[in-house]
């Protein structure tokens, strides 16, 4: 878990499938008050799940949210988390960045055919950070050397693996518009202008004012951190 910043409101950083929290060390960099950014279950070094459901993975980071009122900021698997956050005592509001919320069967299915597979291990470090890279998007983000990628590896019995437990692909079809419609505070919904997951057009049947960040792709709060830290205090 990352933390830093004094002062409020509180940001809770959730992070995207297969990432880790490091990815929001810029954003937390650029805010003005107190920030947490944990590893969610079955990523980085947290303990995995006996079942993932976007519920419990929810459940698993309630505890973070910090009563006297925290924005709950999400990358993509980690924005619709944050949306089951919504109705938590304590939220007041949430940003989802990057969420996929249209899916066709086959994209189901190949989901579910991934979360049946057993982790990629390596013999080599480099080639388990290769994995780790590509499989959180963040290829050409993040140096391969750096901090935030070794967060994505670990190692077992002299060989390495990605971090992530791929059984997290399995939490099935996010519902976004339901949790939009229960939603007791206010929803920013944004993507990067490039972002290939989520169109504006999806975006603006669920809301009527979707953000979308200039020049950016799916990860652009590790593009540019200071645009997504002005989302999560209302200056986007």
């Amino acid at each position: 878990m990352r933390q830093g910043g004094r002062g409020g409101p509180p940001v809770l950083l959730l992070h995207g499938l297969g990432a880790t929290c490091d990815v929001w060390e810029g954003v937390g960099a650029q805010l003005p008050g107190a920030w947490t950014a944990p590893d969610l279950p079955g990523h980085g070094g947290s303990a995995p799940l006996a079942r993932y459901t976007f519920a419990a993975v929810a459940d698993a980071v309630a505890d973070l949210v910090d009563p006297t009122g925290t924005v709950v900021v999400g990358h993509s698997f980690g924005g619709v988390v944050a949306l089951h956050l919504a109705g938590h005592p304590g939220v007041r509001s949430v940003v989802g960045l990057g969420i996929k919320v249209a899916w066709t069967p086959d994209e189901l299915q190949r989901a579910t055919a991934l979360a049946a597979r057993q982790p990629a291990r390596f013999d080599s470090h480099a080639a388990a950070v290769a994995r780790h890279l590509r499989l959180a998007g963040l290829e050409g983000l993040v140096h391969p050397d750096s901090p935030a990628a070794e967060a994505g590896v670990v190692e077992e019995d002299g060989r390495f693996r990605p971090a992530l437990d791929p059984r997290a692909f399995g939490v099935g079809e996010p519902g976004v518009a339901a949790l939009l419609a229960a939603s007791p505070v206010p929803v920013v919904l944004a993507r990067g202008e490039h972002d290939p997951m989520v169109s504006t057009e999806q975006l603006a049947e669920l809301v009527p004012d979707p953000v979308v960040l200039a020049g950016l792709g799916h990860n652009a709060h590790v593009e540019d951190p200071a645009a997504v830290a002005r989302l999560a205090t209302g200056n986007g």
